[in-house]
């Protein structure tokens, strides 16, 4: 007797449909009959690095960024001395990342103290110092070094090593901090490239020109990547000319983002580049206006 094959069995209503089969099938993604494949949403890519001062300082600048809080705030600052005086009398400012603001007045205004309180040379007697959030008071003298690291300083006398070159001069500032041997000639190397100074690299400072020397304390606070520079009458020892050169490249850098805070008494250059201006007098902000000019009084 011959046997009929038996048909793989159908679903109940379905006569005539194509047959169920007997083994589950693995279905895929766009296979007929199946249902559009549902993706995992995918992880939130990080925020790219933010750039160095170093890398950033080779190519063209643009617009800035904006920010919403100050990288440096004083806070009702009173800055009194063992003597009596008063330096500082309950002084408020706010001062933006990538912000250039000069600092006038008078001497005996109480900008130098300004300028030590921010470097944690001195506390204040009384208020808060804030560098990027953090109160300077609250550092220990073990930390300052490292807290110094996120601060360029251009003194007026440039403070040169004068037995070691402009190269040298520049990499002293990385080795201080334990920085590996490996990274200091290339970041030595871009940033003299930057202030102009690559021929003069082996040079010692007493055959430099007073602009050479302060362009090497320049790139000097520049190679540990600041966030703030302060300059200190950086071209109170130097003519117009060569004054102006040292203000077009302190305005390059800010315009790379880099705060920078300059103390000065020369009104023309303060007059001419209408930045931000804070006048102290007596220890007090007798005014901070942007696009001010400086009329000096001493």
């Amino acid at each position: 007797m011959t046997v009929a094959p038996q048909r793989p069995p159908t679903r109940p209503g379905t006569q005539g449909a194509r047959p169920v089969p007997a083994t589950p099938t693995t279905l895929r993604p766009g296979m007929p009959g199946t249902r559009p494949a549902v993706l995992a949403p995918r992880p939130a890519a990080p925020p790219p690095p933010q750039p160095s001062i170093r890398a950033r300082l080779l190519k063209p600048f643009g617009p800035r960024p904006a920010v919403d809080r100050p990288l440096v705030q004083l806070e009702h600052v009173t800055m009194r001395y063992p003597n009596g005086k008063v330096a500082l009398h309950d002084v408020d400012l706010a001062i933006p990342e990538g912000d250039f603001v000069f600092i006038v007045g008078p001497s005996g205004a109480g900008k130098s103290t300004l300028i030590k309180l921010l470097i944690r040379d001195e506390v204040a007697t009384s208020g808060d110092v804030q560098l990027d959030g953090q109160s300077l008071a609250r550092v220990k003298r073990l930390n300052v070094p490292k807290l110094r690291r996120r601060i360029g300083i251009v003194f007026q006398d440039y403070k040169l090593l004068p037995n070691k070159t402009v190269w040298e001069n520049v990499a002293f500032a990385l080795e201080v901090t334990a920085t590996p041997r490996k990274q200091i000639r290339p970041a030595v190397d871009r940033v003299l490239a930057v202030v102009g100074l690559t021929s003069q690299a082996r040079q010692l400072p007493s055959t430099l020109s007073g602009g050479e020397m302060q362009r090497t304390a320049i790139a000097r606070a520049l190679v540990h990547d600041p966030r703030l520079i302060i300059a200190d009458e950086p071209t109170g020892n130097l003519d117009p000319l060569i004054s102006w050169e040292i203000l077009q490249l302190l305005l390059r850098i800010n315009e790379l983002g880099v705060t920078v805070l300059m103390a000065t008494h020369d009104a023309d250059v303060v007059t001419a580049l209408r930045k931000r201006v804070v006048a102290l007098e007596e220890g007090r902000v007798i005014s901070d206006e942007v696009g001010g000019g400086y009329h000096r009084t001493d």
